[in-house]
């Protein structure tokens, strides 16, 4: 009698939280421990080693109480975060200015958002960028404030059907927003998630624009809830992760 296979399934990640830095840190020690370990075979890390979970929702209650990450005293690691980079942050996600190098920011995306036309002048074919004339921040602002909290239509969107085609797609594809309980909360979905290098300052910069909304709107900070079948946790960062969380794992598989 042949025995039945054992069907594989994806292994769901829930972390309820406290505020951003308890996140952090859960999100490395259930990393260490439940982290598929495989070789990235696209993007801009081709070739590299990471563990990461297969799918992860993260609830963060109170987020505003501690943003940036605390390392110990006397723990010889470098902190992933500051409140000044965090500040920066909060600049970046709340302009639409970018480099000539950039395809994008996220702040672009959020208040000055562009899709690429092509023309043709005199025989030759240009690419040029043509605004679509809407501030998201702003207009959800204005949403809450006209209508009040009985909506699902305040959502932010930072990906576009075009993402597909380039060689480093943005990571964190929507904002979506809950106004209850006199609270602004954020939803947020990332594509792909680095857990040291990106996790501590996109939640900080993005709970700055959530407080910068509430008081816009005249209600209260919410929680934050981040949903993402991508956090991960490169290799180089696999040392320090266990070095903050006192744990061990063996990487040689």
């Amino acid at each position: 009698m042949r025995c039945p296979m054992t069907e594989e399934l994806l292994k769901p990640v829930f972390i309820d939280a406290f505020d951003l830095d308890d996140a952090w840190f859960q999100c490395l020690s259930a990393i260490l421990d439940q982290g598929h370990l495989y070789t990235i075979t696209r993007g801009s890390y081709e070739g590299q080693r990471r563990l990461e979970f297969d799918f992860i929702t993260m609830r963060v209650r109170k987020p505003a109480h501690q943003i940036i990450p605390m390392i110990p005293e006397g723990m010889s690691i470098p902190a992933p975060t500051d409140m000044e980079y965090i500040q920066g942050y909060l600049s970046y996600l709340l302009t639409g200015a970018k480099t000539e190098t950039e395809d994008y920011t996220y702040g672009e995306r959020l208040v000055d958002p562009k899709v690429k036309v092509r023309q043709c002048l005199n025989g030759q074919e240009l690419i040029a960028d043509m605004p679509l004339n809407v501030n998201q921040i702003e207009e959800v602002i204005k949403m809450y404030k006209e209508k009040g909290p009985g909506t699902n239509q305040a959502v932010m969107e930072i990906g576009m059907p075009s993402d597909i085609k380039l060689v480093d797609p943005p990571c964190l594809r929507l904002i979506d927003t809950r106004l209850r309980y006199g609270k602004l909360h954020f939803i947020l979905y990332f594509r792909s998630w680095d857990l040291w290098g990106g996790f501590p300052s996109n939640l900080g910069g993005l709970q700055l624009v959530k407080q910068y909304m509430a008081e816009e709107i005249g209600v209260q900070d919410g929680e934050i809830i981040a949903v993402s079948k991508g956090l991960h946790l490169y290799d180089y960062a696999w040392e320090l992760a266990m070095l903050r969380t006192n744990k061990k794992r063996d990487f040689k598989s």
